[in-house]
């Protein structure tokens, strides 16, 4: 069957492989997932990697890629859809460094409505928000979730006007409650309890509690065709089809597989015995920061129930008490923060805190801790170099393949990644809303070239005006312009910056 030379733990994973749909995982030495892709057939798709005549036949990207494999790791899902769904994600999360596919960051349709309106409406979009209102989705087809949106519009009578009141000068130019058969609360043809009650019923329909809707239209369509009335019996037929797929994409990704659940406690249980823990550890939380040079500092804690990662309990900080490069400060004050929380509103704590670095972010969590009351808290550091392991006065190196290691690894990198995503996310901000943007010439990327070089509009008021011009593409006449443009404007408050910008 396999006849790469393989570690003895890829080869027992390759002969235990379900004949199923789902997604895997290829990760390298260190842990790090460096391969996502799904499958109709975990087994057929997974082993294809691995024939000698199939390497032979594969592009270069192939075959680094699978000389990289240390380890991998399988998603098992109810079908392919589902397992689609969950490849984007993972892509998005993880931005393994093979994968090409999802690198435009697209993202998979879903329906949302605000169930909180007096007069709701469904709309399509691509971003779930924690704002309270309900989301249906995602769909891995654009057409079925258009199909699905349009037909309970119709079918329920909801509108699709935008006023959040509408009123009778909204109903003067629409013809949707004849075209549509919208229900037309704007003229009071229904009223609120009304028109919520068939938002109820849509929301039933999409979440696939109204089979006999479907019936109903598959009645029509047998009718049509007996009517000799083809192409509204083919409408219907493909009007049906979108939306039992959209009912049967309305996948629900986060849930971990029997297999990924029992690989993390099994990493959780062999933890606790390596670290000689009291008890195995059913909760771990994970830290992290990330700044530039001090500025847009930020901390990231990530959590793991059973050695598998749980997004729901995952929390963002914004740095607040310093405005210097200092990694094991600003990770104190994170770790400061939400314990002082989570004793004031007295909510568990954890099993384990794990802090990405060495004994310097080791001791400044453990005194952080101390200070509250909590020196009995396990903490552990990993470090990247060596993926040497720090608790109490003991350094441990475990083997590459040890399932402790792997739930550390993946812990401390998702912190990381978190940290990071948010570090961008507020540099992106500042980016776009910089002082910068009121000097004539002064675009996108001029804008972005000048705080890499600089950090701060602040750091750049007080760069002289030649250091300005060595910037590319600006030159002595833009840099004249912007010390002069900033120069009339009150400065605003900036932290002090130092010379290198490193992601932590």
């Amino acid at each position: 069957m396999v006849t790469v030379m393989l570690p003895e733990t890829i080869k027992r994973k390759l002969r235990e492989l379900p004949d199923k749909p789902g997604c895997y995982l290829m990760r390298d030495r260190r842990g790090r997932i460096i391969y996502v892709g799904k499958a109709a057939s975990l087994r057929s798709r997974v082993r294809s990697y691995f024939h000698r005549a199939a390497l032979n036949r594969a592009d270069p990207k192939i075959r680094g890629l699978v000389k990289s494999v240390a380890d991998l790791d399988i998603i098992v899902r109810r079908n392919e859809a589902e397992a689609i769904l969950t490849e984007g994600k993972l892509i998005k999360d993880y931005r393994p460094r093979y994968n090409i596919l999802f690198r435009d960051d697209k993202r998979f349709p879903i329906l949302r409505i605000e169930r909180k309106q007096p007069f709701p409406r469904i709309r399509l979009c691509r971003f779930a928000r924690n704002d309270g209102a309900d989301y249906f989705g995602p769909y891995a087809s654009s057409a079925a979730a258009r199909a699905a949106l349009e037909f309970v519009e119709k079918h329920y009578g909801l509108r699709r006007c935008a006023p959040l009141m509408p009123a009778p000068a909204d109903h003067k130019h629409c013809l949707n409650d004849i075209v549509r058969f919208c229900a037309a609360p704007c003229i009071g043809k229904v009223t609120s309890a009304e028109y919520l009650g068939r938002v109820d019923e849509a929301c039933a329909f999409l979440r696939g509690e109204r089979p006999q809707e479907l019936k109903t239209m598959e009645a029509a369509m047998e009718a049509a065709a007996s009517e000799l009335n083809f192409e509204k019996a083919a409408a219907l037929r493909d009007t049906m089809r979108l939306l039992r797929l959209a009912i049967k994409q309305r996948a629900h990704i986060a849930r971990p597989s029997g297999l990924e659940s029992e690989t993390g406690r099994v990493g959780a249980r062999q933890l606790a015995a390596t670290l000689g823990l009291a008890k195995t550890p059913h909760l771990i939380e994970a830290y992290d920061v990330s700044n530039i040079s001090g500025t847009l500092a930020v901390g990231s804690l990530v959590a793991a129930v059973d050695g598998i990662p749980q997004p729901g309990r995952y929390r963002r900080f914004q740095i607040k008490t310093l405005h210097s490069a200092n990694d094991v400060r600003m990770l104190a004050e994170v770790i400061r923060r939400r314990f002082m929380r989570l004793l004031a509103e007295h909510r568990c704590l954890p099993d384990l805190v794990l802090v990405d670095g060495g004994l310097g972010q080791l001791h400044a969590a453990e005194a952080a801790l101390a200070v509250l009351g909590l020196k009995n808290t396990p903490v552990a550091a990993l470090a990247k170099r060596f993926e040497k392991i720090f608790f109490g006065r003991r350094v441990l190196a475990l083997a590459p393949d040890s399932p402790a290691l792997k739930v550390l690894q993946r812990l401390r990198d998702e912190a990381h990644r978190f940290a990071l995503a948010y570090h961008q996310k507020l540099r992106a901000r500042r980016i776009r809303e910089s002082r910068l943007d009121d000097i004539p010439g002064i675009g996108l990327a001029r804008k972005q070239a000048l705080l890499r070089k600089f950090g701060s509009v602040a750091r750049l008021e007080r760069a002289p005006e030649r250091a300005i011009a060595a910037v590319p593409g600006l030159g002595p006449a833009l840099a004249r312009r912007i010390k002069q443009a900033l120069a009339v404007v009150a400065p605003l408050k900036s932290p002090r910056l130092t010379n290198n910008l490193t992601d932590t």
